[in-house]
């Protein structure tokens, strides 16, 4: 059971953290930045939180976990009961909403390698394998994160800030890639 003076100096830092990483990129957050903004020591902050990417990936937990119940346990297309291609489809749109609110905070989280190793990555790769093998794809595995590769906060923050395109756009875009798991397995 967490003391309440832990509990209490965790939620001083991950509100701090939340508003600077809303403030600024979170490579531009140094855990100095953090510790000062939550009136705590450096000592109290690393003893939680080694890195910057550890306080990004428990204020990116909260969200996940309500996007990871409702496709357990939400309705169609997004829940169980749709066929396999829609309720990608509606993963996807999904996705391009939580990257939309948190972008800053998956940016934080879940670059490069360490995307890989994110528990929420887990579920979203578990999640499409299994559309993948209910549609019996040939592969599933070769198939799974080709799939979620669009879904990386580089390229979506590319695609939003480079190229313009809007949230409708790209989820509009990865839709499409859905339509082999909407026809008939052969």
């Amino acid at each position: 059971m967490e003391r309440a003076d832990a509990a209490r100096n965790r939620a001083r830092i991950l509100e701090a953290a939340a508003q600077l990483f809303a403030e600024r990129l979170p490579q531009d957050v140094t855990m100095e930045d953090i510790a000062r903004k939550a009136g705590v020591g450096r000592g109290t902050l690393y003893r939680r939180y080694p890195d910057r990417a550890s306080i990004a990936v428990a204020l990116l937990d909260e969200h996940e976990r309500a996007l990871q119940e409702r496709l357990l346990r939400g309705e169609p297309p997004l829940g169980p009961g749709a066929p396999p291609g829609d309720r990608l489809a509606a993963f996807y749109a999904a996705m391009v909403r939580l990257l939309e609110d948190h972008r800053h905070l998956v940016l934080g989280s879940e670059v490069g390698r360490s995307r890989f190793e994110t528990g929420a990555y887990g579920f979203w790769r578990a999640h499409v394998r299994a559309l993948l093998v209910a549609a019996r794809t040939p592969e599933p595995d070769a198939l799974v994160d080709v799939l979620l590769a669009p879904l990386a906060p580089e390229v979506y923050g590319y695609q939003r800030s480079v190229l313009g395109l809007t949230p409708e756009q790209i989820a509009q875009a990865l839709a499409k890639l859905t339509a082999t798991l909407r026809s008939e397995p052969s």
